[in-house]
């Protein structure tokens, strides 16, 4: 008897994004460098699909110093210049600018508050745990979606709207969107 495990729909096949369902999507991350990453990585994606970034995931932390933002908020044109040319990432002048912005801005709030509080207080400090049963249900923004987004604004981050905040929330457990058939909505529900 087959008992191939249940997953959410998006991740298909793909051995990378089968992986990254199971091990890291959903998952409450509450590291503010690993946060910081992904909604590095989330900004990147705008206008792409997330197998594209997944693929590039290992460039772009060779590319931009292990996603350091001590070190990447010092940099300047010239480090912009040298990232328009890694083919290895995604090659747009106003996400690179907007990387090494949002390390300003990281480190700014780093000074007064964990990264990882600042942004976990939209949900209380705790995952939202919905409970859907189809792909159609689950919403691409939400309240909390739109003021993490508005919030983060105000603190001078870019790329950053809500489509993207809602999409980080679930990739960093904000919101467990695994859906209830899913094998991982219960173990993800659990670390809630």
């Amino acid at each position: 008897m087959d008992v191939t495990p249940i997953r959410c729909a998006w991740c298909g096949s793909d051995p990378l994004y089968v992986a990254y369902h199971d091990c890291e999507w959903g998952m409450p991350e509450r590291d503010p460098r690993a946060l910081w990453e992904k909604l590095m990585l989330d900004g990147f994606q705008a206008g792409l699909s997330w197998i594209t970034i997944l693929r590039k995931r290992e460039a772009f932390r060779a590319a931009f110093a292990g996603f350091d933002p001590a070190i990447i908020a010092r940099w300047g044109e010239p480090e912009v210049a040298r990232l328009l040319t890694d083919a290895g990432i995604v090659r747009h002048r106003g996400k690179i600018e907007a990387t090494i912005g949002n390390a300003r801005a990281f480190l700014a709030i780093e000074e007064r508050e964990s990264f990882s509080d600042f942004l976990w207080r939209h949900v209380d400090g705790r995952p939202v745990q919905n409970r859907f049963a189809a792909m159609s249900e689950i919403p691409t923004e939400s309240a909390a979606a739109r003021a993490l987004s508005k919030d983060l604004k105000a603190h001078g981050f870019r790329f950053c709207g809500p489509t993207i905040t809602y999409a980080f929330m679930q990739a960093t457990g904000m919101v467990n969107d695994h859906l209830v058939t899913c094998m991982a909505h219960d173990r993800c529900a659990a670390l809630g």
